[in-house]
């Protein structure tokens, strides 16, 4: 049979002349804020024990507010082959290819733990386009679910969506079948209960938002009378491709929750991938972004977009990279950065064994982009930003831009062949900083100017302090070297929780005689490394430790026996450790 792409209408050509059929603004039940601040990273058809110690080990400690995992319901099929099956549901048990229920369950829990919040994909506007199929001991059919859905619970008589309905139909849009699969009437009252009943049972296991798949084939009326059934407030963002002059709207979701803006991504595309990145200045929704910052969840790329070519993808290298500094640097939106596998044929599903269940991701073995590992230092960058303006502008009139977020942060972005060298307008206070963009580190002056050298197709980000809630480490900064002293570097590889920080300690004066009040803190720029510069008494045996320090004031001490080395008689002494 054929194969059915759940997600086709991006492909689809736009056309002019658009008749909306849908109320343009909808009320509905209030709704959970987004995981402000921290961005969202979305773990494409990572399975959840993957999801779960990244979650532990990564997104944490990095600040990503929520990860977005694929959809946990059972679907069309479990064969791996294919990246769309997921997106045919068959049921709503929690049996699917990344793993069974109570491995969702534990993964919600290794993240939460994390501090990091949880939002699954919600495949609910359609089943699946399948004639009867048969596998683990159930049976379906195209339009029959034993036990949750029969032919009455589809839209009647059948149709199918024909590229001109996008502009001239939206009714057709919202009932008939995309692509050949089976349209749920949402505007049934069963069917309503069934989907939130399936909702629920996430929320119920800790999940803390949905991503609405295909939103915009569902009226929105409907979508507001299925979110008026959920309990609690979860975070609601939906799937709603714009195109020029199509009968829906983006704008027309905006009552039911936040909107994913699809046009940021592809202007992106056009100014990193061959235009020029000195006209982001002004960058917003005069550039024909339909959905406002406050309720817009924007992205470089997304599994659709990467495929299609609409957006840049992680092939493009040193330009997506960029991108994606650009959008975790810059003040719209709710950023989502994608992670998913590697792909040479853009049908392919992911790295599967036995029985076509997704196999645990490793970053090493080139299957998997893990991207979003690139942009952990964004990722504290964008959540201590939050809420700042921008200002101190620069930009060559070509393709190096630099700006600052109030007096928080700063970033330079050069997507030119060769490096920049110049003094920029930071707004930050004095001190030296890691670069959360990349590699080396800047030192600002009293006047909040810095001489900095932006590699070409490279960044440089800075900003004042590290994640959460938790006591704020001021800037690393290298004290002045006096007689009888060796300037040590402390460099700490350790992964914490949100709200924790990373100090060292030790028998010295300077290193608080032991007492954790006065140890010394360290900088999380450079994370899972933090990093500090201490002077100590040269030709000294010096004792120490590292300690974490949680958000309400308990210190966790690493394990024994103390570190010890003796300082040198002048000059600098680096140590690298690891936490114990």
């Amino acid at each position: 049979m054929k194969p059915y792409r759940v997600i086709i209408a991006t492909a689809l050509s736009a056309l002019a002349g658009a008749t909306v059929l849908v109320p343009a603004v909808l009320s509905a039940p209030a709704q959970a804020a987004p995981p402000t601040p921290g961005p969202i990273v979305k773990l494409w058809s990572w399975n959840w024990n993957s999801v779960a110690k990244e979650c532990t080990d990564v997104l944490g400690p990095a600040g990503f507010g929520a990860v977005q995992v694929s959809p946990p319901n059972d679907s069309m099929s479990k064969g791996g082959t294919v990246w769309w099956d997921v997106y045919q549901p068959a049921r709503y048990t929690l049996t699917s290819k990344f793993g069974n229920e109570a491995a969702f369950k534990n993964m919600i829990n290794a993240c939460h733990a994390a501090g990091v919040k949880v939002h699954a994909d919600a495949v609910i506007n359609h089943m699946t386009g399948q004639g009867s199929t048969s596998y683990g001991g159930y049976t379906f059919g195209k339009y029959d679910y034993p036990g949750l859905y029969s032919a009455a619970d589809f839209h009647s008589p059948t149709c199918v969506i024909n590229g001109s309905d996008y502009t001239n139909d939206a009714g057709r849009v919202q009932n008939c079948e995309l692509v050949g699969l089976a349209d749920l009437n949402t505007g049934s009252n069963y069917v309503r209960d069934q989907i939130a009943g399936y909702l629920n049972k996430l929320t119920s296991l800790g999940v803390d938002g949905f991503r609405i798949d295909a939103a915009k084939h569902i009226n929105p009326a409907d979508l507001a009378a299925i979110k008026s059934r959920l309990t609690g407030s979860p975070y609601i963002h939906q799937e709603v491709i714009q195109g020029n002059g199509e009968a829906i709207s983006p704008s027309q979701y905006t009552g039911v929750g936040d909107v994913h803006e699809f046009v940021y991504g592809r202007k992106l595309k056009e100014q990193f991938g061959g235009g020029q990145i000195k006209n982001l200045q002004s960058f917003g929704q005069s550039w024909g972004l339909s959905v406002p910052s406050d309720k817009a969840v924007v992205f470089v790329d997304n599994h659709d977009t990467e495929r299609n070519g609409s957006t840049m993808n992680y092939k493009n290298g040193d330009a997506y990279r960029l991108a994606n500094v650009f959008m975790l640097a810059w003040p719209y939106g709710a950023a989502r950065v994608y992670s998913g596998f590697a792909w040479g044929n853009s049908e392919a599903g992911p790295p599967s064994g036995g029985g076509g269940f997704v196999t645990d991701t490793n970053c090493g073995n080139g299957q998997w982009t893990c991207f979003h590992r690139q942009m952990t230092g964004m990722a504290r960058f964008n959540r201590v930003v939050n809420g700042t303006p921008v200002a101190n502008w620069y930009d060559n009139g070509n393709n190096v831009i630099a700006f600052s977020r109030g007096t928080k942060g700063w970033v330079a972005i050069n997507n030119e062949g060769a490096s920049v060298t110049r003094t920029f307008t930071t707004g930050l206070p004095a001190g030296t900083y890691a670069n959360a963009a990349g590699s080396g580190s800047v030192t600002v002056s009293s006047g909040g100017t810095a001489s900095v050298t932006v590699p070409a197709r490279g960044a440089v980000a800075i900003h004042t302090g590290a994640m959460g809630p938790g006591p704020t480490p001021t800037p690393t900064v290298t004290p002045t070297v006096n007689p009888g002293q060796v300037a040590t570097t402390f460099n700490a590889n350790a992964t914490t929780t949100w709200g924790q920080n990373v100090f060292v300690v030790g028998d010295v004066p300077a290193l608080g005689a032991w007492n954790p009040a006065n140890a010394v803190a360290l900088s999380s720029a450079s994370y899972p490394v933090w990093k500090g510069t201490v002077n100590l008494p040269a030709g000294t045996t010096i004792s120490y430790k590292y300690i974490k320090k949680n958000s309400d004031g308990s210190v966790i001490w690493e394990s024994d026996p103390n570190r010890s080395f003796t300082t040198p008689s002048g000059g600098t002494a680096t140590r690298n450790d690891s936490w114990r």
